[in-house]
């Protein structure tokens, strides 16, 4: 059984992953059941970057709006008919958190009845197999996927299939849609599917659509990886004008979006996460009149899309001034300006650029000056204990950095001597093993045996247990006493105690007067 919690932990980035975190302590703590749905689970299982989190609850969504607030969310729109809430999330994450439900369409080009349901029965209302599956988010069930209409098998085949013959009629935005992620894919319709919408694109239901289908499906360009490409499917499938009625490829900035996507790219790869959309719509409307693009903003349910649209233009002018001026007089003050600046407004300036100063020093910031920092000395800094483990390190490799690109020092040597007096003092040796007197005596004599100037060792034989009692076969030997050494030694001490028993035989007589002789 494959593990969709590893799954989804290691696809979403960082901010995605927090936010799902946020979403589900916000539902769990209102008692209520969530899922992760739709498109988020499609993109986490084929390997398509994941633009939105869709959740769905068990319950009305619309109780959630003030404690996502309080956890840090941001409410940019909310549709009170579906029950779903658009939010994002800290790290410009964007998420929609809707109602499980069910639609009944009463008649064709009208909203659906709209009731709550359970989660089985809202992936049976959706458009698409890959699109009607689920991730429980809660406990006990944490993992467990929902994936009735096998949409994994189809995400394995590469093909895009409707869940019954009446979907393209029930909501005609399924065509844009079945066209745009075919497009976006690189898959093919469904045998089923494709007869059904060759009938549907006859019988115009087309017609049909609802206006706010038409702002979702435009909100819905703005983020694909490759919009110029899924423009020129939808004019070829003739759901451009759809959109709008002016809306063609020629109204559209080709180079302008094509360096847009490049650059876009560049800037992920090195780490950043811009929100290519704003820019994107100014691209695709780029000779547009005021009055046409007015109309489609009014369309776009993401007011927060709309809103950083409309001032994308003068935000980028004000980067551009103060690029020019003193502010950013030398390469470590630009550097410094561009890396506080939004992402986005680097990302659309260095494709809208008139000046060739400014153009100029938005790209030795993205090439150029990255490389310098490869010119660190981290070897040295390793030998100097100037390590990532001090807390003074960021900002000490940082001073080095801007110093490096204003050329202020120049060699490793120079380095070397700007970093020597911020090295910390080594560490002291290591104490030397402490080792007890009786220990250390022993070490120099056995116990019982003359030292080296022929001493006894005296702890050996305090320490040494007495000797036991037996009958002795042998007169002993009388033992030194401690208190009277001057003493002759070979005199013969009187016994310790006397024998149990006296010995069976004595031992010959002239054994024991040649031992007193020795």
């Amino acid at each position: 059984m494959a593990d969709y919690i590893y799954t989804m932990e290691i696809r979403l980035t960082p901010d995605q992953l927090k936010g799902v975190g946020l979403v589900q302590d916000v539902a769990r703590a209102a008692g209520m059941n969530l899922y992760l749905t739709g498109g988020a689970i499609r993109d986490i299982i084929s390997g398509f970057t994941i633009r939105d989190l869709d959740f769905t609850v068990q319950g009305n969504p619309l109780k959630l709006q003030k404690d996502l607030e309080k956890a840090g969310a941001k409410i940019t729109f909310v549709e009170e008919d579906m029950r779903t809430i658009f939010i994002s999330l800290p790290g410009n994450a964007r998420a929609e958190v809707s109602m499980a439900r069910t639609e009944r369409f009463e008649k064709t080009g009208k909203p659906p009845l709209v009731t709550p349901a359970t989660i089985h029965d809202d992936l049976r209302r959706r458009d698409f197999t890959v699109n009607a599956m689920a991730l429980s988010l809660n406990e006990g069930s944490r993992g467990l996927l929902l994936d009735p209409f096998n949409g994994v098998a189809d995400i394995e085949t590469k093909v895009i299939r409707i869940l019954h013959n009446y979907s393209f009629l029930e909501d005609p935005s399924r065509l844009i849609r079945a066209t745009r992620f075919a497009a976006r894919f690189h898959w093919q319709l469904e045998e089923r599917t494709q007869a059904r919408y060759d009938a549907a694109k006859e019988g115009k239901y087309i017609d049909h659509i609802l206006r706010s289908s038409i702002g979702h499906e435009i909100a819905a360009l703005a983020h694909e990886d490759d919009p110029l490409h899924v423009v020129k499917m939808l004019e070829k499938e003739g759901w451009l004008t759809i959109l709008h009625d002016h809306w063609t490829l020629a109204k559209v900035d080709t180079n302008g979006i094509s360096q847009l996507m490049k650059t876009r790219q560049q800037m992920v790869d090195m780490g950043y996460a811009p929100d290519a959309g704003p820019a994107v719509m100014y691209f695709l409307t780029s000779h547009f009149s005021e009055k046409d693009i007015s109309d489609i903003q009014r369309m776009i349910p993401r007011k927060d899309l709309v809103e950083a649209w409309r001032d994308i233009e003068d935000h980028a002018k004000e980067l551009a001034k103060r690029l020019m001026g003193k502010e950013a007089g030398t390469p470590s003050r630009t550097w410094q300006l561009l890396s506080s600046a939004r992402p986005e407004m680097v990302l659309f300036l260095a494709v809208t650029a008139k000046q060739q100063s400014v153009e100029q020093k938005i790209k030795n910031y993205l090439t150029k000056w990255r490389q310098v920092q490869q010119k660190l000395p981290l070897p040295e800094m390793t030998e100097l204990l100037i390590t990532p483990q001090l807390p003074e390190y960021p900002k000490l490799a940082h001073d080095v950095f801007l110093l490096l690109l204003d050329g202020k020092l120049r060699s490793r040597t120079e380095t070397l001597k700007f970093l020597k007096p911020f090295a910390p003092p080594p560490p002291p040796p290591p104490p030397a093993p402490r080792r007890g007197r009786t220990a250390k005596a022993a070490a120099e004599a056995a116990p019982g045996e003359p030292g080296p100037k022929g001493k006894k060792d005296k702890a050996a034989v305090a320490v040494a247990p007495p000797a036991p009692v037996a009958a002795p076969t042998k007169p002993q030997a009388k033992a030194p006493e401690k208190s009277k050494p001057s003493k002759p030694e070979h005199k013969p001490s009187k016994p310790a105690a006397k024998p149990a028993k006296k010995p069976t035989h004595k031992p010959p007589a002239k054994k024991a007067k040649s031992k007193k002789k020795r």
